[in-house]
């Protein structure tokens, strides 16, 4: 099983280097997928309110051989839910389906401008930070803006920020921001869902070097940026081999290379437009 470094987060929690997400998924095939990536050595598990499993992960978390206090589940408050009052009782809901005492970490899932309820969401989540429900709070798909406008008005910055991050989009400016802050980067679709650059040529040349697949390039190239990737497979053996990129580094021209990709984002969600309920 592969030792994964660990990452302190402002807050003085741990973090593990890599997690293992949870989209949309037939739920008999799921709780098996979930239970084999805990067996696997993931200790970081990413679902959300809005992926209708969490039940499902509390299952598996619940099932496992694994101690619960070495696992951390991560799940999110959707938008239609953004409020303080509203926070609050989602909240309740996800626990209840998670069938968990408490949350490792509780993230906003978009930042929703356009119903601009963020501020008061985060309110009730520090709460819930603060009675003990959620051991970690932070957020997904923040801007510098809007994690500027939480800390002014509520002194408190999120522990983590999950964005869009990939070979395509190395979202480099957020990652650095991030960084200056002291605020975890997580990298959702750190695979970018299957699209085409998993074939480019820097990324399949830095695989042969290495002797690895060009998956586990661009998750090397997500953890050496600074970034924990959330990568997600269906297949036994892709998800051992996700898990297996802390025994190599890339050097700086590969790093490089493979950031010269960018293109922008992949599907235009950009959080300072987007709206999700």
């Amino acid at each position: 099983m592969t030792a994964i470094p660990i990452r302190k987060l402002n807050d003085g929690t741990a973090l593990p280097a890599i997690g293992y997400g949870t989209p949309s998924v037939d739920a008999k095939r799921a709780e098996e997928l979930f239970g084999l990536a805990l067996d696997a050595g993931y200790r970081l598990i990413d679902t959300a309110q809005a992926y209708g499993n969490e039940d499902v992960v509390g299952r598996a978390v619940n099932r496992s051989s694994v101690p619960r206090e070495e696992i951390r589940v991560q799940t999110k408050v959707p938008g239609r839910d953004h409020g303080y009052v509203e926070t609050l009782k989602s909240f309740e809901r996800s626990r209840a389906a998670l069938d968990l005492d408490y949350v490792d970490i509780y993230l906003i899932h978009w930042p929703n401008p356009g119903y601009d309820k963020y501020v008061e969401t985060w309110r009730a989540m520090i709460e819930l930070r603060d009675k003990g429900l959620v051991r970690s709070i932070g957020v997904c798909n923040f801007t510098y803006a809007f994690i500027e406008r939480l800390e002014r008005e509520t002194g408190v910055l999120p522990a983590l920020n999950q964005v869009e991050r990939h070979p395509l989009f190395p979202n480099a400016d957020q990652v650095r921001f991030d960084t200056a802050r002291g605020i975890a980067t997580e990298s959702w679709s750190p695979l970018g869902r299957g699209h085409a650059f998993i074939g480019e040529p820097e990324i399949e040349r830095a695989a042969a070097a290495h002797g690895v697949t060009p998956g586990q390039v661009v998750l090397r190239w997500q953890v050496q940026g600074g970034s924990v990737p959330i990568p997600f497979s269906t297949r036994p053996e892709r998800i051992v081999q996700n898990l297996d990129v802390f025994g190599f580094a890339l050097t700086r021209e590969e790093m490089a290379a493979i950031s010269g990709l960018e293109r922008g984002r992949i599907w235009g969600q950009d959080p300072s437009e987007t709206n999700y309920l």
